[in-house]
């Protein structure tokens, strides 16, 4: 059995992170806290760890995983462009439960599956989570659970759903604390921002989740959003 390591105890914190980084390297997966479920995030850049995650989870190509990133400098590096409503919504809402959907530049080496050529970016708002971040760089990340079964919201769900496919998992406590006005379970809310890069594009919400839409429709406008 894959083990838990108890991220609120500071010995096990570390041992955990580090046996976590060592395994993303190795192309193998691992379970993280994020702020609203908790995640299984596997090495964004290698195409055989992505696939294994998908295989976890019981998913196809078609579903491919957004990208869990450590801050703004790398939504840059990885989108081919930015709009500025996008990055009021960041400004405002990262780091948080917020996904946002952008074109990617046709130069990186990955293969997330069948994007169109667009990626999913969140930067999420757990200590744990960006600390694994800004140590191994861009993680393809998807909720903990298999497909059809509730969210994970704490490491023993996570691992009772996936057991040994998964080869670290960090227990940081309850997800979704932060967001007490969301039910149990929400996801991060997704925009596609890649209409917006038209001059009469709209900015569809994809999904609703813990960001409520009529912030999102604050931020960028009524006239803006589909």
């Amino acid at each position: 059995m894959a083990p838990i390591y108890d991220c609120s105890n500071d010995a096990e914190l570390l041992t955990g992170t580090r046996l976590a980084r060592s395994a993303i390297g190795r192309g193998e997966l691992v379970v993280i806290p994020t702020d609203t479920v908790y995640g299984v995030a596997a090495d964004a850049f290698l195409p055989e760890a992505v696939a294994r995650l998908l295989a976890a989870k019981g998913r196809g190509r078609q579903s491919p995983p957004p990208v869990l990133i450590p801050g703004i400098p790398t939504l840059d590096a990885l989108a081919e462009s930015v709009p500025d409503e996008v990055r009021a919504l960041v400004d405002a809402f990262w780091p948080g439960g917020l996904t946002v959907i952008l074109p990617a530049r046709p130069s990186l080496a990955w293969d997330l599956g069948e994007t169109r050529g667009t990626v999913a970016l969140r930067m999420p708002a757990n200590r744990v989570a960006l600390e694994i971040l800004s140590e191994t760089g861009p993680l393809a990340v998807s909720s903990a659970n298999l497909t059809g079964e509730p969210a994970a919201m704490t490491a023993q769900d996570a691992e009772r759903m996936l057991g040994d496919s998964v080869s670290v998992y960090l227990d940081d406590g309850p997800a979704g604390v932060g967001y007490e006005s969301a039910e149990p379970g929400t996801g991060s809310t997704i925009v596609d921002a890649t209409a917006l890069l038209l001059p009469e594009g709209k900015l569809p919400i994809v999904r609703s989740g813990v960001i409520p839409d009529d912030e999102i429709r604050r931020i960028v406008g009524e006239e803006r959003c589909a």
